[in-house]
């Protein structure tokens, strides 16, 4: 059984992840910076020292890069990096922020853009967190960062991961998908696996 480490996890488990971990294949192993949410692991994603080097064949973090200052980001990506196999891969997603900018520039910054699971979603949340998760005194739900495709393929290449694969989702997602190899691989092994993890 491989293992994947699921980073920011909060209540999620992994048959809300991706169809390509949730099966019997993947055994899930949550990290989260909130002991509320009583993951197997509490750490930032800045300072996972708790995982041992080369330990794990996937790093899945869903909405969590986002909630770092830029000079942070980095350093959380080496630290996905430095956790996974040589084999291993990064699947990451975050709030695309040009399309979202977009629609600010339209006039709609608080404006419902999409619902998700926890209320109505408008680009103001998209940018700077989620109003209400913040009132309700989860200040570290705040974003201090956001990506743009291209930015964020550039930001995965810059610190370690040689072969990326993204996605962007407009309306009604608005999100980014990226898929890294720890090591450079074929076009077609990284398209079979974005196939299996990304959201089309």
């Amino acid at each position: 059984m491989k293992t994947f480490l699921h980073v920011g996890c909060g209540t999620i488990r992994k048959d809300h992840t991706t169809l390509g971990f949730s099966n019997d294949s993947w055994e899930e192993i949550r990290l989260d910076i909130n002991p509320d949410v009583q993951p197997d692991i509490v750490a930032s994603m800045t300072d996972m020292r708790a995982v041992a080097d080369a330990s794990v064949d996937a790093v899945y973090t869903s909405h969590n890069i986002e909630h770092l200052y830029w000079h942070e980001i980095p350093r959380a990506i080496k630290e996905f990096y430095r956790v996974l196999k040589n084999d291993g891969f990064l699947v990451i997603t975050c709030p695309d922020i040009q399309s979202i900018c977009e629609l600010v520039a339209q006039g709609k910054l608080l404006e419902t853009c999409y619902i998700s699971p926890s209320g109505p979603v408008a680009p103001f949340d998209v940018l700077f967190g989620f109003r209400q998760a913040i009132s309700d005194n989860s200040t570290f739900m705040a974003h201090h960062a956001g990506f743009t495709q291209k930015t964020l393929v550039a930001m995965l290449r810059e610190n370690g991961f040689p072969t990326v694969a993204s996605r962007k989702r407009g309306a009604p997602s608005f999100d980014l998908y990226a898929l890294a190899t720890k090591t450079q691989v074929k076009d077609q092994e990284i398209r079979k696996l974005a196939m299996q993890h990304f959201k089309f």
